[in-house]
């Protein structure tokens, strides 16, 4: 797929928003939802009783489109964006979208932006953020009449220069990221705002990430607070099995890797005690696909998994593969890639 490129410093971008030239939206009103429109504005006319400002009905996504080496532009499993978001909208008492409609508000908004799909070779890609709100008019607490769903797109770098880097984390047993049973296991907007506090507590005592246990007992590890946690035992592959952690497409997609490269995948409750069995930590999303983790600091202890100044063999080959696919140097055998025209 042959277009004009945007003039932007390719090599440089930094993961951040940089204004393209389309959003797409689509709104919810008497039962039914419209048809896309592009549009250039940047800005939401929002009502001030809309109830994602005050209860906080919102919910989004985070994905990727990529040009591949054949000069393709493809998306990264939106399918699967779209099955998550619809897990949360029911969640939080949001209407239902088709998939085919998720799907094709994907396609345009990316084919309308084209020129901002960085290219082939850059290692950066055109982040999109889904988003739907709650907009209709409401001070009872209650569910909206009417949403607004949306697309924005900006290209963005690797989220780290020159490869993957390793990082330190804090197990902050004084902050929950989610309750029990509530939306731990949903894209919700509340989420991220209860990891802040915890975030800043990790970064003023020097550890950029934090790492969550289960908030009943303390005991499990739960997931970082903005990403998976994988750990690597052995030729195994093992992951938390919780329902207060958000579901990760790149976690699902670096297990079914881990099964074609021969490991075996468990997704099971982790012990923290458990932790100094393993050789590799990662935290995985969908920014920087697998972030090693090679310290973790708990109750005055520094636990050391690997190398401080590169990723390990096993983490190192999950993130290689994964990447090699979405951007066509590894056969896409899945089928995990759509192409937009």
């Amino acid at each position: 797929m042959s277009s004009e490129k945007a003039k932007l410093d390719w090599q440089n971008l930094t993961f951040s928003y940089r204004k393209t030239d389309f959003n797409i939206r689509y709104y919810y009103k008497k039962g039914k939802w419209s048809k896309g429109e592009l549009t250039q504005d940047e800005n939401l006319n929002l009502h001030m009783a809309a109830p994602c400002l005050h209860y906080g009905q919102e919910c989004f996504e985070g994905m990727k489109a990529f040009e591949t080496k054949n000069g393709k532009i493809v998306v990264f499993r939106p399918e699967e964006n779209w099955k998550r978001l619809q897990k949360t909208s029911e969640r939080i008492s949001i209407p239902p979208m088709p998939q085919k409609m998720f799907v094709d508000a994907v396609k345009k908004v990316v084919a309308a932006n084209k020129k901002f799909v960085p290219p082939y070779g850059t290692g950066a890609s055109l982040y999109m953020r889904p988003l739907v709100i709650g907009t209709g008019a409401r001070v009872g607490l209650g569910p909206a009449d009417e949403y607004t769903f949306l697309i924005f797109v900006t290209p963005v770098g690797p989220y780290y220069k020159g490869g993957i880097h390793p990082v330190k984390a804090l197990i902050a047993t004084e902050f929950d990221r989610a309750a029990p049973d509530g939306v731990g296991d949903c894209k919700v907007g509340g989420n991220y705002a209860a990891g802040l506090a915890a975030a800043r507590f990790g970064y003023d005592k020097g550890y950029p990430v934090v790492l969550h246990l289960d908030p009943k007992e303390k005991r499990f590890i739960d997931e970082f607070s903005t990403s998976n946690f994988i750990g690597i035992k052995g030729n195994s592959y093992v992951t938390p099995k919780s329902k207060s952690i958000l579901p990760s497409i790149t976690n699902e997609s670096l297990s079914i890797i881990a099964k074609d490269l021969g490991m075996k995948v468990e997704r099971r409750p982790i012990d923290v005690a458990e932790l100094p069995e393993f050789s590799e930590i990662g935290a995985v999303g969908t920014a920087a696909v697998v972030t090693p983790v090679t310290t973790i600091h708990y109750k005055g202890k520094n636990l050391k998994f690997g190398s401080e100044k590169e990723a390990g063999p096993v983490i190192t080959k999950l993130y290689n593969t994964l990447t090699g696919i979405q951007y066509g140097d590894i056969k896409d055998k899945h089928k995990w890639l759509v192409e937009v025209k």
